[in-house]
């Protein structure tokens, strides 16, 4: 086992050619070999597509397929449309689905009856629901139709539902396995994760429930299996360990691991005792190692001995899946059972490539090609058939698979298939029913409201263009084409990942703003080694002595005299240096990440975070500037030379805040810098050691001493460098009223030019939430907004506003969420609030928190010192808010369906206007945000924080900042100045461009 995890490592992210190199010879078939799979899989096929077409409901999911937009606007239906309470509400919901879609043109498309009905019912729907500003009949027709149509709608998502889920209880759900005959069930109560502990034990209960209920049943009893069949013939129980406890994660490993795997014990002794199968399934890739230690603990119990029953399952698109495979046969022969291996293909692709390329990882940890995931799964399947501490469950609907899995297998029966309910039907009937094959059905168990997040996992992971599901419902799909062999389509490829999935490094290498740039680097905080490696670091490093004082009149005498060679050195060289800088603190980030931690009492992931900013801002701002700064000729008449040129302005003072000491100091110093501007660079008084290591860094790049300066101190030197005349500009990020003093101070010199002043500053920052919003995705979104770094963020979420109708769930939600934070210090992995900057801002924040607990909904413990309780604070309205509160502290109320316009009216007129958030699955509710919202920036259907260089410009308008934004392409125009430059070339006597032309014939 310790070797297998050893390669699992080596896999994790190792390159896709790499690792598919290793797989080709076992997922390879002969030239026989492939003509006996597919003579196997013609006839599966033909099954496959009878099934298809067989039941109303499921040539209507055929008929409008997820590919299409009428597919798209069903299936957001939905997803959204049974958790709706108000009937305001759901009618916005379908008039804005309906009215997505051209449902004429699939009129007659079908030659079901009922299809062509439920298509008139959707056309008619539209036309009822659709343009406000018909005539009087039409309204009328609206108005009284809308019941109707949401009955109807209703109707249908529940019928739906039906097909994909076996039952809403475990006792409905038996009563129907039980009816299909020669078929076993894996149930799984439907559940994608807790959020709170409450939710955890409530998820576990309803495990024990069910393993109880099937144990009563031993459903489905049958021969014809091998030793394991005691268990492959009855019903089983598949369990998600994320379901079990809200913090399955690695920061939280020393604390969930153990719960988990004692909970897991408890459900593993009890479906011993039941004489059933339970089978823990697979999970987003970080949770591999946590969920292997789990499975190996439960598998060694010797209260289990001689029970087989242990399942896990294993998704084939992970580069690390032919290891685990190795390491569940080295487990079942260690601990003497025959391990159940559910092999999968994956359920989570999409979202593990973006997490991979949001946290700039080195390597994608799955493949990006589909038949490369095929090779995996392929040369997986082998690899289990050979081993005799592995029984096989074979999870496909692809019939190329299964013929090939028939092949290798031969006569034995001592496997199974499985499929998902209310998916590839048609494909097993005749291998279970006539030639004695196994074949489970993985079942979801639950209400239709706790369905939705399954069933859209569930469609889009086999609607997508390259699933087999969907290839066999297209007409036109020739069967050669379904019956391709991924192995040789693989190795003609050799392997290549997919061109239009870049690893992360490369994610702007084709950049149109920039011409291309490097992504920073992210660390793998997943990984447990890697996590305690930067603990550890971060917490012995002694923090060095606070940068001594400096005259500041004598500084800016000195950058005055600097500016004219600075000036002069070509805009490819200041680049150069600017970009060598940002490779300096690429080097140089477990370091930075230690003064974070220490200095600025920065979570180690927010640290991470903000060393990838700054590297951002070094390599996005020198990209920018070559070519921003190069003279633009202009048209004009002829004999005339014309151009535009960007010229910088002169010394430029940057003040930045302590919030951001790292990435806030440099992106300000680095616009400036290459834009040929010297830099009187200030920090907060709170984090000068930071801002320290920063500057030293950039003249070890090549950036001269004179041109960069550090300014270290507080108000006083600050007021010094804003008032001194020859200050040609400056950027500050920090308060409303600091910058206002600031905008003061600059025009109270008469004689003094007029220089740009570039602000950044706070808002209240809210995020409106509606009844068709996922819950779960609501709460996790605003705890990471309003308390991931002790709330001290510009961007923060400082005010929640809920429709009315589903407030108190999703408050009860967001307590429950709140519970399971961990207030700590800055440098624990578990922390997720480390204490607020410094004891002033603690005393100020605890004052006004006291001052209305009267109005608290929720508030969680906190340790003894610089630690501000994340708390709850309900408000009657909107303009009750009247300041920002730079912390922990989250203000709620709510607002009535149908008021969504002047839901966002009264947020704009508190007269701030920098981040907004929307969570909706109204499209036109996103565009009347959009219409309306006076923010900097708005973020739909996630959280608030966290905005990108070059992806997610960052700033604010009103009382929040200045424009243009940090991070996007007109920044650096701020710290320029535009000068033109016309020649008349004729002044010498003669236009000789026009005597040069020849003579059109």
């Amino acid at each position: 086992m310790i070797e297998a995890r050893a390669r699992m490592r080596a896999l994790h992210r190792a390159p896709e050619p790499e690792v598919l190199a290793a797989l080709l010879p076992a997922a390879l078939l002969g030239e026989e070999q492939r003509h006996s799979v597919v003579a196997r899989a013609r006839p599966l096929i033909a099954g496959l597509k009878a099934a298809a077409s067989s039941g109303w409901v499921n040539r209507f999911l055929q008929h409008y397929q997820l590919g299409s937009d009428e597919g798209t606007a069903l299936l957001s239906l939905a997803e959204a449309f049974l958790r709706v309470p108000d009937p305001v509400t759901a009618d916005l919901l379908i008039r804005d689905k309906l009215g997505q879609a051209d449902w004429k043109a699939k009129l007659g498309d079908s030659d079901s009856l009922l299809v062509n009905s439920a298509t008139w019912g959707l056309v008619m729907g539209k036309a009822m629901l659709a343009d406000p500003q018909a005539g009087v009949l039409k309204r009328l027709l609206s108005r009284t139709g809308e019941p109707f149509i949401r009955q109807a709608v209703a109707a249908a998502m529940r019928l739906m539902g039906e097909v994909f889920v076996m039952g809403r209880t475990i006792d409905e759900a038996l009563g129907f396995a039980d009816r299909q005959k020669g078929f076993t069930a894996s149930f799984d109560m439907l559940g994608e994760a807790a959020h709170t502990f409450p939710d955890a034990m409530g998820y576990f209960d309803a495990y024990l429930g069910a393993i109880e209920a099937i144990g009563r049943k031993r459903g489905g009893r049958r021969g014809g299996g091998g030793g394991n069949d005691n268990i492959s013939g009855r019903h089983s129980i598949s369990v998600k360990l994320s379901a079990l406890h809200p913090r399955y994660e690695t920061a939280h490993a020393s604390a969930a691991v153990p719960t988990l795997t004692e909970l897991a014990m408890t459900l593993a002794q009890a479906a011993a005792s039941a004489g059933i199968g339970l089978t823990i399934d697979a999970e987003e890739s970080e949770r591999l190692d946590m969920s292997l230690d789990i499975i190996g603990a439960v598998a060694a119990h010797p209260g289990l001995k001689g029970w087989d029953g242990l399942g896990m399952a294993v998704q084939a698109y992970g580069k690390r899946a032919p290891a685990v495979i190795d390491w569940a046969e080295a487990l079942g022969a260690a601990t003497g059972r025959c391990i159940a291996v559910r092999l999968v293909k994956g359920a989570y692709w999409d979202s593990e490539i973006k997490r991979t390329q949001a946290l700039g990882l080195a390597d994608y940890p799955l493949f990006t090609r589909k038949p490369a995931t095929d090779v995996s799964w392929l040369a997986c399947a082998r690899a289990m058939l050979d081993s005799p501490h592995i029984y096989p469950a074979f999870a496909t609907h692809n019939a190329l698979t299964v013929a090939t899995v028939l092949e290798w297998a031969g006569e034995s029966r001592d496997f199974e298939f499985q499929r998902l309910h209310g998916m590839g039907e048609g494909l097993y009937e005749d291998l279970v029913r006539n030639q004695g094959h196994h074949c489970r059905i993985y079942a979801p168990v639950g209400g239709h409201r706790d369905l939705l997040a399954y069933l859209v996992r569930r469609l889009l992971e086999n609607g997508a263009n390259t699933s087999f599901v969907h290839q066999i419902a297209d007409d036109d799909m020739p069967e050669e084409e379904l019956l391709a062999d991924p192995a040789a389509r693989v190795a003609r490829s050799g392997g290549l990942p997919h061109p239009a999935i870049p690893k992360p490094s490369a994610m702007y290498a084709h950049e149109a703003a920039t011409g291309g740039r490097p992504n920073s680097p992210g660390i793998d905080l997943a990984d447990a080694p890697t996590l305690d490696a930067l603990a550890a670091a971060a917490a012995t490093l002694v923090l060095p002595a606070a940068p001594a004082a400096v005259d500041v009149a004598a500084a800016v005498a000195r950058a005055e005299a600097a500016a004219p060679g600075w000036a002069a050195t070509p805009v490819e060289d200041r680049a150069a240096r600017v970009e060598a800088l940002g490779d300096a603190l690429e080097a140089d980030t477990p370091a930075l990440i230690g003064l974070l931690v220490q200095e600025a009492r920065k979570t180690l992931p927010d640290a991470v975070a903000e060393v990838r900013e700054a590297i951002d801002f070094c390599r996005y701002y020198a990209a920018q500037a070559r070519h921003l700064m190069q003279p633009m000729p202009l048209p004009g008449p002829t004999g005339e030379s014309n151009c535009l040129m960007l010229a910088p302005r002169g010394p430029f003072a940057t003040i930045a805040p302590w919030n951001f000491p790292l990435a806030i100091f440099l992106g300000q110093c680095a616009a400036a810098l290459v834009t040929g501007n010297p830099v009187l660079a200030k920090p907060a008084p709170q984090t000068p050691r930071i801002a320290a290591r920063a500057v030293a860094l950039a003249h070890a790049a090549g950036i001269p001493a004179d041109v960069l300066q550090l300014i270290p101190g507080g108000g006083a030197e600050g007021d010094a460098l804003v008032r001194d005349g020859r200050v040609q500009g400056v950027a500050f990020t920090g308060s409303t009223a600091t910058a206002r003093a600031i905008a003061r101070a600059l025009l109270d010199d008469d004689a003094r030019p007029l220089i740009p002043f570039i602000a950044e500053t706070g808002g209240i920052n809210a995020m409106i939430a509606d009844s068709t919003a996922l819950p779960e995705q609501v709460v996790a979104d605003v705890i990471a907004s309003a308390f991931q770094s002790a709330g001290q963020r510009c961007s923060a979420l400082r005010l929640l506003l809920v429709q009315r109708e589903v407030a108190d769930s999703v408050i009860t939600m967001l307590k429950g969420a709140m519970d399971a934070l961990v207030v700590g210090p800055a440098g624990n992995p578990m922390t997720d609030v480390p204490p607020v900057i410094d004891a002033a801002a603690a005393a100020k924040l605890e004052a006004y928190r006291q001052s209305v607990k009267a109005r608290w909904l929720h508030s969680i413990a906190a340790p003894e010192g610089d630690y501000v309780a994340p708390t709850l604070i309900a408000i009657d309205r909107v303009g009750d808010l009247k300041e920002e509160w730079f912390g922990p502290l989250l203000h709620v109320t709510t607002w009535e369906a149908g008021t969504l316009a002047e839901t966002v009216q009264a947020v704009n007129a508190l007269g701030y206007g920098l981040t907004m958030g929307l969570h909706s699955r109204i499209a036109g509710a996103s565009d009347t945000v959009q219409a309306l919202a006076q923010v900097g920036n708005l973020y739909v259907n996630r959280s608030i924080i966290g905005a990108v260089v070059g992806t997610q410009p960052f700033g604010g308008e009103a009382r929040s900042g200045t424009g243009f934004k940090a991070g996007g392409p007109h920044y650096l125009l701020r710290f320029c100045t535009e000068r033109t430059v016309t020649i008349d070339t004729t002044s010498a006597g003669g236009n000789a461009s026009l005597l040069s032309l020849e003579e059109d014939a």
